[in-house]
């Protein structure tokens, strides 16, 4: 089976998605943000814990957005931005997600759903739960370790007492699909993950790093093997809680194939040729990355389309 190269087939990754333009320029205009959300065609998506109401209509799975006035008027508002018809979009979380809503809604997060959402509503939802997230976590100054506040409009926490401002986190992290001299692909599993379970390797870039070193680095240590050339190919957030995956292909060195897994990252790992993965997962053996991963996409970038149903999928 050939590969077609990855620039001449982009990635549709569930993640990466978006349709709402965030307007940054409204950020800190306070009376511009008291006139959006005041206004009758603004939507408000209620969010606690990562999660928020969706519906299940003929068209697909769809966000509950509400209009402010039907909000609950407690919690915290993040600004979402604006779309193409001048709506405007809002985050409001809380503690929990308000009371029961009539119809279908039901609870659910990103790992559910992002891949069933719209690109507005999978935008959303990835702003959404990272902020949340953020804001959660970072509610005393690092600096002087006071209390801090919200503040442009949910994309800054501003210290009480020293005024240092504080900017949401995103940590970046490679996965990559590595391939040998015989156009074999380098996949390793984790001892937590069930059984049969495959993916790419990954790992956070270090201090003073570059993203193409963070590639090699994190391959050597995890699985022993050597690698040469790293090409870029995408990204998608990954607010779980607040990464940002860089997608790479890479190629090992002649010599430097040989595997030797380190036993913490993961507990084996193994070169696999496509007739191999296409029969493992046809019999079971083998579980794929899950199709909202930039991993399975990467995978299939490097298998040449849509990977086989697995038996176990």
């Amino acid at each position: 089976m050939s590969t077609v190269p990855e620039t001449e087939r982009p990635l549709n990754l569930a993640l990466a998605r978006a349709g709402v333009d965030r307007a940054a320029e409204h950020r800190l205009d306070e009376p511009w943000l008291a006139a959006a959300w005041s206004h009758p065609a603004t939507r408000v998506l209620p969010i606690a814990g990562g999660e928020a109401f969706v519906v299940d209509t003929a068209q697909g799975t769809e966000l509950v957005l509400l209009p402010s006035f039907e909000a609950p008027q407690t919690g915290d508002r993040y600004f979402l931005g604006t779309d193409e018809d001048g709506v405007s979009y809002f985050a409001l979380a809380g503690e929990s997600l308000p009371g029961r809503l009539d119809g279908d809604a039901r609870p659910a997060g990103l790992r559910e759903v992002g891949a069933m959402l719209s690109d507005r509503d999978a935008g959303l939802l990835v702003h959404a739960v990272a902020l949340e997230h953020w804001h959660r976590l970072h509610s005393f100054c690092s600096r002087c370790g006071h209390p801090t506040e919200k503040a442009g409009a949910g994309h800054v926490r501003r210290c009480t007492s020293c005024a240092a401002e504080h900017y949401p986190r995103t940590d970046p992290a490679v996965i990559m699909v590595i391939t040998d001299d015989q156009d074999r692909c380098l996949l390793g599993r984790q001892a937590l993950w069930p059984e049969g379970r495959w993916s790419t390797l990954a790992g956070f870039v270090e201090p003073g790093e570059s993203i193409e070193q963070a590639v090699v680095r994190e391959v050597h240590e995890e699985a022993g093997v050597q690698v040469g050339e790293v090409r870029y190919v995408a990204s998608q957030p990954w607010p779980f809680p607040s990464s940002l995956m860089l997608g790479f292909t890479g190629r090992a060195l002649p010599g430097g194939t040989a595997i030797t897994v380190d036993g913490e990252e993961l507990a084996e790992a193994r070169w696999f040729s496509r007739d191999e993965l296409r029969a493992g997962m046809e019999a079971g053996e083998i579980l794929p990355p899950s199709g909202i991963s930039i991993a399975r996409h990467l995978v299939e970038l490097w298998y040449g389309g849509p990977l086989p149903a697995a038996a176990r999928w």
